[in-house]
């Protein structure tokens, strides 16, 4: 079975360099470091930090926030953020899962994840995330199918298949 894993995940294309691993969803690069303190969201028109709850940024801003966030292992803090933004739409969902799998609540991660896959069936960071999640527990098989599903869905040299790929070949995943 350790053949086969690592034969599959080794079909990832060789374009899929280290700036593909930096991203998030697809090529994009990492994210800054937060700027704020605890609930508040940095309002660049401003140039100001703001409270998350109250103000009138737009989703956009607001998920680069929990982004920046996330990736500083600032878990809490981005759920703050999350609460503010629309809650049924497939980012949210997405870091409403990873948030909760990266604080140890996995069976409500895997129930956000499966429901931004539901709202969108092409996220391929939710199923990354989620790959990287039932690698975490030892479903192989599973994190396998999601890999298959990020390629049909076009995330093929997407960091999401790439941090996926690497995952279910090295055991582990990734924090950001």
């Amino acid at each position: 079975m350790k053949v086969f894993v690592f034969a599959t995940a080794l079909t990832l294309p060789l374009g899929a360099t280290s700036m593909a691993l930096a991203a998030g969803g697809g090529n994009e690069t990492a994210p800054s470091k937060p700027k704020c303190e605890t609930g508040l969201v940095y309002d660049k028109k401003t140039k100001t930090c703001v409270n998350a709850q109250e103000s009138n940024l737009d989703v956009d801003t607001l998920y680069e926030t929990v982004r920046s966030l996330a990736y500083a292992g600032r878990y809490d803090d981005a759920q703050t953020v999350l609460a503010a933004m629309p809650q049924e739409d497939d980012r949210t969902l997405t870091y409403m899962g990873f948030t909760n799998r990266k604080m140890g609540n996995v069976d409500r991660a895997m129930a956000f994840y499966t429901r931004a896959i539901e709202t969108n069936p092409a996220n391929v960071l939710a199923r990354s995330y989620m790959g990287q999640g039932l690698v975490e527990m030892g479903n192989i098989t599973a994190a396998i199918r999601e890999l298959k599903a990020i390629r049909a869905h076009g995330g093929t040299g997407t960091w999401a298949e790439a941090s996926l790929a690497r995952a279910i070949a090295s055991g582990e995943t990734f924090n950001y």
